[in-house]
């Protein structure tokens, strides 16, 4: 099997706001857009993929879902701080401020006005 690219499809209340949320802080491009739809990419991460709840393009049982309990994930090459901070000047809330575990992964979450929880990954450079 060989895949030729990677995407996640959220259901979401305000496909508007979080097509605006993914372009404005995150980086995104408008790839096709239609009323309850947007497909959004970026060439160094996996496509977003943004359907209106209820939209009747999905199987019944999957249109009234939403995008809960689900976290994107993004490692980044370097400056976490300094993303965390243009994310907070630009007025982004910092759902989860950043922080380091103890296995030493460093992360912090911001939170998409329709709850979804995009969070910034970076690993601790090791000492030994």
């Amino acid at each position: 099997m060989q895949f030729t690219a990677s995407t996640v499809s959220l259901t979401v209340d305000d496909v508007t706001a979080s097509q605006e949320f993914f372009t404005s802080h995150l980086g995104y491009t408008v790839q096709q857009a239609a009323d309850g739809f947007a497909s959004l990419t970026r060439p160094d991460a996996f496509d977003v993929v943004l359907l209106a709840r209820g939209i009747q393009v999905l199987p019944p049982e999957q249109r009234d879902q939403r995008a809960g309990g689900l976290i994107l994930a993004y490692t980044l090459a370097d400056d976490l701080a300094g993303q965390e901070k243009r994310l907070r000047d630009a007025g982004v809330e910092i759902t989860m401020p950043l922080r380091e575990e103890p296995w030493g992964e460093r992360l912090f979450q911001i939170t998409d006005p329709n709850g979804v929880v995009v969070q910034f990954v970076q690993w601790a450079q090791d000492t030994a």
